[in-house]
């Protein structure tokens, strides 16, 4: 038989369990496929009954993760303790210690991965991430590997499917947020401390990876205009129905003039496009690029298993590198390191998009008057308008779809509409990706 590779796993938590179970469970096929045994030599974990929960085989498990790294008998070291701080410590010495390392790490990628690349390249180790963005879906290696002859002109990402559970149950039952995040958070879908998913920062993190990938180039995670869904209502999601829309956290990524559009917020994706059938907790990217054309990668987004599959891949392919002795590499972020250039952010008040506009107005003839001479102050054209006629106490809702305008300018209006005293409460904007609706 082969001469085994053999593994070390830091974490083992959620994903590290995930992990472990399948390069356990699976090992076989594993050795079939590859030629020769992927071996689980180690699992450092501080947590004595998680690590006991695993059943790992006499041995393996251990609580001293300095040590699972020194250790010459593993090859590749996978960091799934999540986090900036440890887990770089944890990366670095790995690759000091000449170790591959596989991370499912998306914040440490996007707050630390130029460095961490660098320090891989140095030490004439590799670093893989696949789990990083899209669970089980293989959309990075994709970017990676598979687009190499497009340019990519733009991607569009449901990729938390948290706040991709909450957005469908409430459409679907006209639920409230916080009724929704409730019965999310008991089925395991959300987090204690829902924050970095509802308020599309776990997203944006993604979306840096993405853009990386994509455009050959850094960005800060700081200037990706980043919004929630926390402000969404049912209210809004019914009125996204009557324009033959559904309302989506997406990630938002487009080549424009030279600059890059980065962008998270809520948004209206017309029914006809396939990510707006994208429910529950899945996950999607869809991908344009000016050879291929349209893309779309679908799946499991998160869990155990999905994104400990996309762990073991990478392992799989780093264990073959190991094993038959090959030293070249693709590149982390698919453009060779020398070849990458600095990516312009397209500021988020020169962003051009369709709007849709939630007012609560005083109920008295000329209120629609007044404000579409806002718009045209602005030079905002209205293309649809609903003006609810059940009046709630003094107030109505009135909603405006625009055509296609500037984001400054629709902020500039708003901001003007607000004060006039037919408007009883701050508006809800939502964004539409759509040439029409």
């Amino acid at each position: 038989m082969s001469s085994a590779v053999n593994i070390g796993i830091i974490g083992a938590g959620t994903v590290g369990g995930g992990t472990a179970s399948i390069l356990l469970e699976n090992a076989d096929v594993i050795r079939r496929r590859t030629g020769f045994p992927v071996h689980l030599a180690r699992v450092a974990e501080k947590d004595a009954k998680r690590l006991a929960s695993l059943k790992l085989p006499k041995g393996v498990g251990t609580s001293d993760a300095a040590a699972l790294i020194a250790d010459p008998g593993v090859d590749i070291v996978v960091e799934l303790v999540g986090g900036t701080g440890v887990a770089r410590d944890f990366t670095l010495a790995a690759f000091a210690a000449g170790k591959h390392v596989v991370t499912a790490n998306k914040a440490l990628i996007a707050a630390h991965g130029e460095e961490l690349f660098a320090a891989a390249a140095s030490a004439g180790v590799q670093y893989r991430f696949e789990a990083a963005v899209g669970g089980g879906i293989p959309i990075l290696r994709s970017l990676r590997e598979g687009f190499t002859g497009d340019r990519i002109l733009s991607l569009f990402g449901i990729i938390n499917g948290t706040a991709n559970y909450i957005l469908t149950e409430m459409t679907d039952n006209g639920s409230s947020f916080d009724e929704v995040l409730a019965e999310a958070q008991k089925l395991g879908y959300a987090e204690a401390d829902p924050t970095y998913d509802v308020e599309g920062i776990d997203t944006a993190h993604k979306l840096a990876i993405l853009i990386s990938l994509s455009f050959g180039g850094q960005v800060d995670v700081d200037d990706i205009y980043t919004e929630g869904i926390t402000r969404v209502s049912p209210v809004d999601l019914a009125y996204a129905e009557a324009f033959g829309c559904k309302v989506k956290l997406l990630a938002i990524a487009k080549e424009v003039e030279g600059e890059i559009e980065a962008r998270v917020h809520p948004t209206m994706v017309p029914d006809n496009q396939l990510i707006a059938q994208v429910d529950g907790v899945f996950n999607a990217v869809a991908v344009t690029g000016d050879r291929v054309g349209e893309t779309l990668f679908y799946g499991r987004g998160a869990g155990a298993q999905a994104t400990g599959s996309a762990v073991v891949g990478d392992i799989v392919d780093l264990a073959r590198r190991v094993h038959g002795g090959k030293a070249t590499q693709v590149p982390p972020m698919g453009f060779q390191q020398g070849e990458r250039r600095p990516l312009v952010i397209r500021p988020m008040a020169r962003i051009e998009s369709l709007y849709y506009l939630h007012l609560r107005v005083v109920d008295r003839p000329g209120v629609l008057a007044d404000i579409a001479g806002v718009f045209g102050r602005h030079r905002i054209s209205i293309a649809r308008v609903i003006q609810d006629s059940q009046a709630s106490g003094k107030t109505v809702s009135l909603v405006v779809m625009t055509h296609r305008a500037v984001e400054q300018s629709v902020q500039d209006a708003l901001q003007e509409i607000e004060k006039l005293d037919c408007v009883a409460d701050p508006a809800t904007l939502i964004r539409v990706e759509a040439e029409d609706v």
